[in-house]
């Protein structure tokens, strides 16, 4: 049982003209897919959560180790993506250069980081948009606005914005990337109304004692804001659909973690310089500092931004999982059915409905903050693996064209994987189970389904004698 073989990026590009995709994206786009997925959930909820029970004002510094942690990983993606634009992101570059089994183990937990977390944003997008409401007086019975679990019925705010989504995703890239550009442009200004507001009454006062709970306080603060940045993986994802993806990725993917880790920073320095940290504990901490500061018009301004900003997280969350899905349903690994691309569209319409609806579902009905925490550990795998490929490859496939290098390739790669796991160490005991037991349950399936239906199983049986 050969779990490690490997699949030609020849053929990978083959397959991909095939079945293509519309190309329709620039680094541009790229920029703001990137700015739209990893600036959300991170300022707009859990900046204050980490600060309160972690960092305190040393949350600065738990950007800092998971921005540095991303770039390490980012320069290696840049590699990756400019070799292999193939949608399918980790999961792609791990077919590559790991094989087949491992790819499959990484495209798994992907679900965690994608579909989950979507899930996870949906309820978060709900819980500001009730509260938006509330303040103008429109009051939703919480039967419709809570999961059973919490009192409800269902969560039908969530259920009814990710069904929207998915109607986007199925009517194609350009006019969801369209949906994304005016999104990211009110969180922007939003944020940007945050600081100019919040800025000049910062009292450096607040920043004494800087790090309350020491390192480790900073270190657990690094990986509970992590899942801020979990959008750096979905933004591979676009590169089969980008028009020049050896030149745009990496301009992309680079450029959208520089400008989110200096907004994180500047954000968590304000808000931890205006309010004491241990006020921030609360789920919309953006908006409490300005309505502490007496800037009610302000806050409901803030509020919107957020919605606008969780908007565009669930937006490319749904579209970087339905992207893994076709890859993998184009590898035979899951029924090549649920990859069938619309005619007119363009696009992986069965399985980004399947996808919507299952997020919808979720959200809908579940509590899942639980397994929420795993996305974290799902993407720092993936992370992991896949900048390990970078080498992998570069002895393996030494004169393959790489448009952009990684520079100092085994320094960084080093790094990131170091990195990586420095913040997986600092996650929870009981989430480091449920990794295992949900990995476990993937090779399950793998061992069932997808090792005997692979493309490459089917295209080597003539030779098995």
């Amino acid at each position: 049982m050969d779990i490690f073989r490997t699949k030609s990026i020849t053929i990978m590009e083959h397959e991909a003209k095939t079945h293509s995709l519309k190309k329709t994206m620039g680094a541009l786009d790229i920029i703001l897919i990137g700015i739209g997925v990893i600036i959300g959930t991170g300022i707009f909820v859990l900046t204050g959560v980490a600060a309160a029970k972690y960092a305190g004002p040393g949350i600065m510094l738990s950007f800092v180790i998971s921005g540095i942690t991303c770039a390490f990983v980012c320069l290696a993606y840049a590699e990756l993506a400019s070799m292999v634009p193939i949608a399918g992101s980790a999961y792609t570059y791990t077919y590559t250069s790991l094989g087949e089994g491992i790819a499959w183990l990484v495209g798994w937990n992907l679900v965690l980081e994608y579909s989950v977390g979507a899930s996870a944003v949906a309820g978060g997008w709900s819980a500001y948009t009730v509260g938006l409401l509330k303040s103008g007086g429109i009051d939703i019975p919480l039967a419709l606005t809570a999961v059973p679990a919490d009192g409800g019925i269902v969560n039908l705010p969530a259920v009814l914005v990710t069904l929207f989504m998915t109607f986007l995703l199925v009517l194609g890239v350009k006019e969801s990337v369209t949906v994304n550009r005016v999104l990211v442009a009110i969180k922007l200004g939003a944020i940007f109304i945050f600081l100019l507001m919040a800025g000049p009454k910062v009292d450096v006062a607040n920043w004494t004692p800087f790090m309350p709970f020491g390192f480790a306080g900073v270190s657990a603060g690094a990986a509970v804001i992590f899942f801020a940045y979990l959008g750096v993986d979905s933004i591979a994802t676009a590169a089969e659909e980008t028009r020049s993806p050896k030149r745009d990725m990496p301009i992309g993917i680079i450029g959208s973690l520089v400008v989110c880790t200096i907004l994180y920073i500047a954000v968590a320095a304000v808000m931890t310089g205006v309010v004491p940290y241990y006020q921030l504990n609360n789920a919309e901490p953006v908006a409490y500092v300005l309505r502490n500061l007496g800037y009610n018009f302000g806050s409901a301004l803030v509020g919107t931004g957020a919605i606008c900003g969780l908007s565009t997280v669930l937006l490319v969350m749904m579209y970087a999982q339905t992207r893994v899905f076709f890859t993998m349903s184009r590898d035979g690994l899951i029924p090549s059915v649920l990859g069938k691309i619309h005619e007119k569209y363009r696009t992986p319409h069965v399985i980004t409905i399947i996808v919507g609806v299952g997020v919808a579902l979720i959200s809908g009905f579940t509590p899942i903050g639980i397994v929420a925490e795993m996305c974290s550990i799902g993407t720092l795998f993936a992370f992991v693996i896949a900048t390990i490929g970078v080498v992998v490859l570069r002895k393996t496939k030494p004169d393959m064209e790489r448009p952009f290098r990684c520079p100092a390739v085994n320094i960084v790669v080093t790094l990131a994987v170091l990195c990586c796991f420095y913040i997986m160490y600092n996650l929870a005991f009981a989430t480091w189970i449920r990794f295992f037991i949900w990995s476990a349950i993937g090779l399950v399936i793998y061992g069932m389904y997808g090792y005997s239906h692979s493309n490459l199983h089917e295209n080597n049986k003539p030779n098995q004698k």
